[in-house]
């Protein structure tokens, strides 16, 4: 195996793909992926093939610590595979993207937690619930919970999930949001999920009834959004310090951007050759030669590429920062956030000029670029990647104000 140098300056050995090498094998992936994109979206899940697929790819790897088998690359890497893999199926993309950024994610909490996850099994995969909707119970060297947690994307391919609740605290009546993380023999999952757009990701809910959960598997909002967590201070890389909200949304926005650039590829592929049917204005003319078509492609081009660009440069620009000053700042961290939600806008622009001229046959639910329209509007309803919340809250940093949001 070649010896490589680390991203913490010491020289270790050990395997570890060039990104090229990644992308080229998830690129061989998606073939089969793409086929199967109109099955994900009937079957209302991820297929373990896709799962399997991207698995042998190394998609879950590229930010997992070395230690328990990873690559330890840095965000900008796994997001740019994410949009490889959106452009073939959005759904794929949301759950197994989300499977690579909750190794980082677990790599927060105490080695104790990460060993009893990984130990059996390296590639775990684990599933998420961020909504702190539910109120842990003390018991002990722990906390029970008991509730239902909803939109678990990727649930029914998962052996764990963080499940986000309050905490009760020493101060009387004062709760705090944390993650906790739960094996699926814990947990049982109703079929919530039936939906417009990433319908194919499962993301149905948990049913928890007095589960215990150790101290060592709990992982404090304020540690994960600070970059400040117990695992943090474990790894000689001080990606595993970058605050949580940096990154993780990024990965679901790269699914709005990847899924625009998937739906500008078909519609060049179908449209290209299209010519116009009926007794209509233009009738048996290539639509290619029409103004408003090429002005469209010209308008989707353009958003995805920059949309991409913007993803990518925020994400080098905090793990540059972490690694050169070893801080993130409130203006990194929010710049960070107005990119992520502007990315998405982006691709929702992108896939909305392309859709609205795909005609009567863009109406097939079979339609690559009507299923990327939904896709990319169902992500753009994320709360973490909301326009107008997110945008506003930079606004507000900007003009002075003290900002109001998650970042």
């Amino acid at each position: 195996m070649p010896a490589e140098q680390s991203q913490s300056g010491t020289n270790v050995s050990y395997y570890r793909p060039s990104p090229l090498a990644l992308k080229s094998a998830v690129r061989e992936a998606l073939p089969q992926i793409r086929e199967r994109a109109a099955t994900t979206e009937r079957l209302r899940q991820v297929p373990p093939e896709n799962v399997e697929a991207l698995r042998a790819a190394g998609l879950y790897k590229v930010v997992q610590p070395r230690e328990f088998g990873g690559y330890e690359y840095d965000f900008d890497v796994l997001v740019d595979l994410i949009i490889e893999v959106a452009r073939a199926c959005a759904s794929t993309a949301w759950v197994c993207g989300l499977f690579s950024a909750h190794q980082w994610l677990l790599a927060g909490l105490t080695l104790k937690a990460q060993h009893d996850v990984w130990d059996n099994d390296s590639g775990a995969l684990l599933c998420g619930s961020y909504a702190p909707a539910c109120k842990a119970v003390m018991d002990a060297d722990g906390y029970r919970l008991t509730g239902r947690w909803a939109f678990s994307s990727g649930c029914d391919n998962s052996g764990w999930s963080f499940c986000a609740a309050l905490l009760p605290t020493e101060s009387e009546g004062t709760l705090k949001p944390a993650f906790l993380v739960v094996p699926a023999s814990d947990y049982s999952i109703d079929d919530t999920w039936d939906v417009v757009g990433l319908a194919g990701t499962g993301s149905k809910t948990l049913v928890l009834n007095d589960v215990f959960v150790p101290t060592h598997r709990v992982l404090r909002f304020s540690e994960t959004t600070s970059g400040e967590t117990p695992g943090a201070s474990i790894y000689p890389n001080r990606g595993f310090n970058i605050p949580m909200l940096c990154v993780i949304p990024s990965c679901l926005a790269a699914v709005a951007v990847g899924a625009a650039q998937g739906a500008l590829e078909d519609y060049l592929a179908q449209t290209s050759q299209r010519t116009t049917r009926g007794a209509v204005a233009g009738a048996n003319r290539r639509m290619a030669e029409f103004p408003t078509i090429q002005l469209r492609v010209a308008d989707a081009t353009a958003s995805v590429d920059a949309a991409r660009l913007i993803l990518l440069r925020d994400l080098q620009n905090v793990a540059h920062k972490m690694r050169e000053k070893g801080i993130i700042d409130i203006e990194d961290r929010i710049t960070a956030r107005r990119g992520q939600a502007f990315s998405v806008s982006l691709a929702i622009r992108a896939a909305e000029a392309l859709n609205a001229s795909t005609g009567g046959n863009g109406l097939a639910m079979s339609n690559s670029v009507q299923r990327a329209w939904r896709d990319a509007n169902a992500v753009g309803r994320h709360i973490s990647l909301n326009w107008d919340t997110v945008g506003t809250m930079y606004g507000q940093m900007a003009l002075g104000l003290d900002p109001q949001g998650q970042y």
